[in-house]
């Protein structure tokens, strides 16, 4: 399936959400760049995708696509997605995952895609808790065998619902994730000469923290987690990656992608990272 992702979309989120933080308008939540748009088909992924609704907890309806494996499934991986457009661009990033022999569940937070209602921070925190919820309960699948792959903004949800713990859950990725709310807010600050030396104290005013993935992270019990990010990341610098990782617990890894820009590890086949997730979750699937 063609990656549909608009490169411009990714560093507009920073510029997009420094407007926003001056006019007064995110003080409580990250920009959101969703769209309805439907960049691909659930019959176009291989196998067919299977698609499923549920609820989150205040019953706004969600929508999500579930991908079997080909052959008997190793597992399930539920993947967060990153933010701007909705799940039919961002299938893309694990396509590839069902032919590893693993299912894959994808969902839209509300306000993306096929999703209800709008998108806040509350809001998409608790629909990453109802998606993993769905998936404890779905029949059929090994829910003693799930792992999460979050990329960039899907990586703080999917802390922030595993922090909750709606189902055991026996791996975590992230990708391209940022350390903080404030701490992302501030590197689009300094962009900009004159906000670049207030932007301690105005991130402070304007901008809450509550669960960042820094203190989300420190909520899970022990598990194997990989950090994965790029050196040449301009919208989520490779520093967020790095202080997650000295405040992970063991088992830990940081996979640094030289020269990468924003989530693109996954993107390309010849790079050695798809086969470097698929056997961080096989080794975490036999412990």
């Amino acid at each position: 399936m063609k990656m549909d992702i608009k490169p411009s979309l990714l560093l507009g989120t920073a510029y997009t959400l420094l407007a926003m933080l001056l006019a007064g308008g995110c003080a409580n939540r990250l920009c959101y760049h969703p769209d309805h748009t439907v960049y691909s088909q659930p019959q176009q992924a291989r196998p067919p995708a299977e698609v499923v609704r549920f609820a989150s907890a205040d019953g706004t309806q969600l929508t999500g696509w579930f991908v079997p494996a080909v052959g008997p499934a190793k597992g399930t991986v539920a993947h967060f997605h990153g933010n701007a457009q909705n799940l039919t661009a961002h299938y893309s990033f694990v396509s590839w995952l069902p032919a590893a022999g693993y299912n894959v569940f994808t969902f839209d937070y509300r306000g993306y895609g096929e999703s209800a209602g709008s998108v806040d921070r509350d809001g998409v925190d608790a629909d990453g808790v109802a998606a993993l919820r769905y998936l404890a309960e779905r029949p059929g699948i090994d829910t003693n065998r799930i792992v999460v792959l979050g990329q960039s903004l899907g990586g703080a949800i999917a802390l922030a619902a595993l922090a909750e713990r709606p189902c055991r859950v026996r791996a975590i990725a992230l990708d391209s994730t940022f350390y903080s709310y404030r701490a992302v807010a501030r590197d689009a600050m300094s962009h900009i000469f004159f906000y670049s030396l207030i932007r301690w104290p105005l991130s402070l005013v304007l901008v809450g923290d509550r669960r960042s993935p820094c203190d989300t992270l420190k909520r899970l019990p022990p598990m194997p987690i990989v950090f994965i990010h790029g050196t040449a990341d301009t919208v989520i610098p490779y520093h967020h990656s790095e202080r997650l990782f000295a405040e992970a617990q063991e088992p830990k890894q940081l996979w640094t992608v030289k020269d990468g820009v924003h989530a693109s590890a996954l993107l390309a086949p010849a790079q050695p990272w798809r086969e470097r997730l698929v056997a961080f979750f096989d080794s975490a699937l036999a412990r």
